[in-house]
Formats: C-alpha cells, sequence, structure tokens
C-alpha cells in the first residue's frame, strides 16, 4: 500500500502565527513554494497560508503585509495522516480542490504533498497509476 509518507517531501519550512504576511511572502520567494503550514513553537499545525491567500485576501482588500498576521488568514485546514492510503489522499485533495495538502503524525507536522510531488511519485517510482493523475487533474482543472 502506498501511504501519504511514500510521496510527500519532508522538511516542510513552517512560519509561526505570529509572523507577518511579509516574512511568509519573503520565505515563499527563498523556498520557491506558493504555501507554507502554520506551525506554533510545538510543530503542531495550526493552519495554512498560500501566496494567493496572500494577494486576495490581504493585498486586494487594502490591508498591510506589514503587519497582516499569517494566522490571520489560515482558513480551514485540510490535511492526512502519513499513514493513509494514496487514494485517500488523492480523494482528499480532489473533494477540496486543493493542490497541496500537509502531512501529519501524531498532530505535528512531517511534510507536504504537492502536485509536483504526486507528479513525481508517478513519473519516477510509479506510486501513482497513470488513472490515479489523470482522473486528479481531471477533479482538480476541469470542474471549475
Amino acid at each position: 500500500m502506498i501511504t501519504a509518507r511514500d510521496i510527500m517531501h519532508s522538511g516542510a519550512q513552517c512560519i509561526d502565527g505570529d509572523q507577518t504576511l511579509m516574512d511568509a511572502a519573503r520565505l515563499m520567494r527563498e523556498m520557491g513554494v506558493g504555501a507554507l503550514p502554520i506551525c506554533g513553537q510545538d510543530k503542531m499545525l495550526k493552519g495554512i497560508i498560500t501566496d494567493r491567500d496572500i494577494v486576495v485576501r490581504c493585498l486586494a482588500e487594502g490591508k498591510d503585509p506589514m503587519t497582516m498576521k499569517a494566522m490571520e488568514l489560515a482558513g480551514h485546514l485540510h490535511c492526512v495522516r502519513a499513514d493513509d492510503d494514496i487514494e485517500a489522499v488523492l480523494k482528499k485533495m480532489e473533494q477540496h480542490q486543493i493542490r497541496r495538502i500537509p502531512v501529519i503524525d501524531n498532530g505535528k507536522l512531517i511534510g507536504m504533498i504537492s502536485e509536483s510531488d504526486l507528479a513525481s511519485g508517478h513519473r519516477e517510482g510509479n506510486l501513482l497509476t497513470d488513472r490515479q493523475i489523470i482522473e486528479f487533474m481531471d477533479s482538480i482543472y476541469l470542474s471549475h
């Protein structure tokens, strides 16, 4: 059985909920990512923030990214457990129309799964079937 742990990339960088959106944007730029998990000092996952959140829910609303805190944009959080099978991971991502999802173990963040992780898992390790990739892509990109 292929699990979330098999497909995720570990070492996801967290941002603290008290850090500003400017801090988040800079960290995203440095890391070349479009989302950051929000964690406390205990590494417990509190939320996730995306580059789109910063643009749409801060800048477009005339708010200041230098003062607005990451936790202010942490909405409903979707995540998977490390031992969830890949079908459950794909189903959750498709159901909630999300392109990246945190992976937790005992409530603590241990990694992230993104679209590129799914593609790499398919191409490099045959961890996902052609059917799984096609259904995921159809669900995310064609159901809008």
